[in-house]
């Protein structure tokens, strides 16, 4: 049967817009529907953004404290953040990245078509002018935000991350409701900018996929900065200025100027007509296998839609492996060295599972700590705060994950994530020759602490 493309993807994300260059440069006819800028909530409404934002409040952080470096200047006005050139800053970011996103669609041939999209049957999108058919379909229409069942009080004012990432003010006072990676960057950002913040959220800790041990240290920097963080806390009710929560059975509130909604995501599903390709779903989610099909062999799910892991990296690489099994390759998505990060000051960053994880799989472990302030890079840096943990399992010596709380820590995060994916132990980094002075350091460090040998602690 003849198709109007190979290859129809719906949504701009990181998923989709990798999805359809990396089809096309397999030779695939490629069409690609996205109703709003592509780049998707990752490049326009997160990733990008808020770290455009926490980059402005860290320059903040650095002009206030110059002086440690030994840098001094004589100025006449007080030093503050102008929201709306701060605004002004990241979106000048954002414009550039999707104008190049836009550009390599264009050059690879891929015809973008302004529009949402949604099913006819298996093989054929409807879209504001019609529709097309195609032999392979790739739903990547991500997700989007997770809304409470909770009372809210006509006169509150309730922001999602959307909004927030707007803000051209600066509040006296916010609550969050959710102590995720959103809710905490945010936290962040704002408390650097000088707002009192408070993270309300459900769980009996924050920021789950970390190890606990991190987390401690982490919850120390928080409070540091200003924000209280109130564990156990479910939202009641928002009201204009404050929020009423229960927290061991007790009513209680926190002032707020307003409130934000970061208690995460759900998959973005509405209006695709799923039913018409007979397309099953997983909860929320769409149901996608290990090669990322759906129960429609030619029909794949990528990204936050299929619900798996809810992060643009993962997006991405699954659509290089969605579109490997459309060319025939039939390879496996693997979920097991995913790393996360965390863009506070300093940041987090993890792959693999934590030490609580590793003994519920009945795991006998090693664990290696070092701490930043015995590195000499971090020091000069003047960044101090912060720890590495690694996991590392006493019978194979494989690394079984490893979190870092310091400077440059995300960028740390990709060699240990080779390492582990590509099977090296822990002993392998040990052998391995790391350049000083670099944060770095500590990776070597750590894995040497495992085995009682670290050199710069006792």
């Amino acid at each position: 049967m003849n198709y109007d493309y190979d290859v129809a993807v719906i949504g701009g994300g990181p998923g989709g817009y990798v999805a359809a260059i990396a089809a096309a440069k397999e030779g695939k006819k490629t069409c690609l529907f996205e109703e709003r800028r592509v780049g998707g909530v990752c490049l326009n409404e997160g990733c990008i953004p808020t770290k455009a934002l926490l980059k402005s409040a860290a320059v903040f952080r650095t002009m206030k404290e110059a002086k440690n470096f030994g840098v001094c200047a004589s100025l006449s006005d007080e030093i503050q953040i102008d929201m709306i050139a701060v605004q002004n800053r990241k979106n000048a970011v954002i414009n550039q990245l999707v104008g190049g996103i836009e550009f390599l669609l264009k050059a690879n041939k891929v015809e973008v078509f302004s529009s949402s999209a949604s099913f006819s049957d298996d093989h054929t999108l409807k879209y504001d002018r019609g529709e097309v058919s195609a032999d392979s379909i790739i739903i990547a229409s991500g997700s989007e935000v997770f809304r409470l069942p909770i009372e809210i009080a006509e006169d509150a004012k309730v922001l999602t991350s959307r909004e927030l990432l707007g803000l051209d003010y600066l509040p006296k006072q916010v609550a969050i409701i959710g102590g995720g990676v959103v809710g905490v960057e945010f936290a962040f950002f704002l408390a650097e900018a000088g707002v009192k913040v408070t993270i309300l959220e459900l769980m009996n800790e924050i920021l789950p996929m970390v190890d606990a041990e991190v987390i401690s240290q982490v919850r120390n920097v928080l409070k540091r900065n200003g924000i209280q963080v109130i564990t156990g806390a479910a939202v009641k009710r928002i009201e204009r200025d404050h929020v009423i929560y229960i927290e061991k059975d007790e009513e209680m509130t926190v002032a707020a100027d307003f409130t934000v909604m970061a208690a995460g995501r759900v998959p973005r599903t509405i209006g695709l007509n799923l039913e018409a390709a007979g397309i099953e779903m997983n909860k929320r989610a769409v149901a996608a296998d290990k090669y990322l099909r759906t129960n429609v062999p030619h029909i794949y799910a990528i990204g936050d839609v299929n619900g798996k892991s809810m992060l643009a990296h993962t997006a991405s690489k699954e659509a290089e492996v969605a579109v490997h099994n459309i060319c025939g390759q039939k390879e496996e998505m693997d979920y097991r060295f995913i790393p996360s990060c965390i863009y506070l000051s300093p940041e987090i960053a993890c792959v693999g599972i934590t030490e609580i994880e590793a003994q519920k799989q009945g795991k006998n472990v090693r664990i290696g700590k070092f701490p930043l302030s015995a590195n000499g890079k971090a020091l000069i840096e003047g960044e101090p705060a912060g720890i590495i943990k690694v996991i590392i399992d006493k019978d194979t010596d494989e690394i079984l994950g490893a979190h870092i709380f310091g400077v440059h820590s995300t960028d740390m995060v990709s060699g240990l994530t080779i390492a582990m994916t590509n099977g090296l132990k822990a002993t392998d980094i040990i052998a391995s020759v790391f350049p000083h002075p670099t944060v770095s350091e500590i990776i070597h460090e750590a894995c040497l602490a495992a085995y009682g040998k670290a050199i710069h602690i006792k």
